[in-house]
């Protein structure tokens, strides 16, 4: 008796701390649909037609706001806790990198430009010359996971990982996991959205390839938002993340915003655009003299903290030459070992490049050039990492952040 007891109290005390642990926006969203549906069920309401994403209806209505209504509504209790228990691990990762607004107006984008390229669609299957299927202009589609496929399209292409679980079954190449969850999906359950989930693949490769660039807003949009008073009171929030940073520990690797011109117009390469909606992450201020290479800031020893590593210095010089410029200053054996280690460390990074870089494919090197870096510096990079891509992509951030 004492056990049930124990278990019995200890559910609820698990479900707060579960729902704590979601960021503000994400718990926000699974509230809303949650109350939505609890209405519905309480007032007897199923008229969906008149909030579900209607192409006819849209069209030849105007009813715009068909868009945003009919991703808060949900058919079926199971309709509901699937989608909403999908969405918590998606929109806590990417709330945590993106922070809370940005998030907010990453799902009214993807809402948005999913309804376009249904609405496109369902109007090239309808009046093409060749084979018609006018039915896709009455289909009334309810539900997030239009936004949800977005999602996990944009999380994967962020994460870098090279293959996906699905289900705890098998793995399957990052590339195709939407796909296959699209086709799966779609044999498994009765009363499906194809055009609705197609959609929301289509609108979240088309924001990773950076077509939708030129509407997302610089950091100063956001910052805007959130110095508002109308927002203070979310923002105060323990649970709300602001946009100026995020949890450097998240799976989804974080990059430092740059603060260049081109990343506030919008213009410029795909990575900078993408990279400035990244939160900062917080770092301690550098000097302008630092390591091309090996960012960072040295001092020798017995000098005083202000004076840092000549610029002129060669990037391969070791340890013990960097000591030793400040003059005749002694060396502790813990630093003569500090020194050894170092240029064992120094010489070990040329030779293990071409190792370490071996193990990366070329063609996740020619992705990384594509999006800016030099290729010497990318192999480094990736030397310097580990082969880990993630880690690498960080520290060329770090060089040109």
């Amino acid at each position: 008796m004492r056990s049930n007891i124990v278990t019995e109290a200890g559910l609820p005390t698990r479900f707060k701390q579960w729902w704590e642990g979601i960021p503000f926006l994400t718990s926000m969203v699974v509230a809303v649909c949650g109350v939505i549906y609890l209405v519905c069920l309480l007032v007897g309401y199923d008229s969906f037609s008149e909030v579900c994403f209607w192409p006819s209806a849209v069209l030849s209505k105007a009813q715009v706001y068909r868009v945003f209504t009919s991703i808060f509504f949900h058919g079926s209790l199971l309709h509901l806790v699937f989608n909403m228990l999908a969405l918590v691990p998606l929109g806590s990762e990417l709330e945590r990198v993106m922070g809370s607004i940005r998030l907010l107006y990453m799902i009214v984008l993807l809402a948005t430009s999913s309804a376009i390229f249904h609405i496109l669609i369902t109007l090239i299957a309808a009046y093409n010359p060749i084979v018609t299927y006018y039915h896709f202009m009455d289909e009334c589609a309810i539900g997030f996971s239009g936004v949800l496929f977005s999602m996990i399209v944009i999380e994967t292409s962020l994460s870098g990982v090279q293959f996906r679980n699905v289900f705890g079954l098998f793995n399957v190449p990052a590339k195709l996991y939407p796909w296959l969850l699209l086709v799966m999906f779609q044999l498994l359950m009765t009363n499906i959205s194809l055009l609705g989930h197609l959609c929301g693949i289509l609108s979240g490769f088309a924001y990773t390839y950076g077509l939708f660039n030129f509407l997302i807003p610089g950091s100063s949009f956001y910052s805007g938002i959130e110095s508002s008073h109308w927002l203070s009171t979310c923002v105060r929030r323990p649970k709300y993340i602001m946009c100026t940073g995020g949890d450097p520990s998240g799976y989804i690797p974080t990059h430092t915003t740059r603060n260049t011109a081109s990343s506030e117009t919008l213009s410029g390469n795909m990575w900078a655009n993408l990279s400035s909606w990244m939160p900062r992450r917080e770092v301690a201020p550098q000097s302008a003299e630092e390591n091309s290479r090996f960012p960072g800031r040295g001092r020798t020893l017995g000098a005083t903290q202000t004076e840092t590593v000549s610029s002129n210095a060669s990037p391969d010089s070791s340890l013990q030459t960097r000591l030793l410029e400040s003059g005749n200053s002694p060396v502790h054996p813990s630093t003569q070992e500090a020194i050894a280690r170092n240029d064992r460390r120094q010489e070990g990074i040329n030779t293990d490049t071409t190792a370490a870089v071996s193990v990366v494919s070329d063609e996740e090197i020619q992705k990384l050039v594509a999006m800016g870096f030099d290729k010497t510096q990318v192999e480094v990079a990736i030397a310097a990492a580990d082969g880990d891509l993630n880690v690498a992509v960080e520290i060329l951030m770090t060089q040109q952040g």
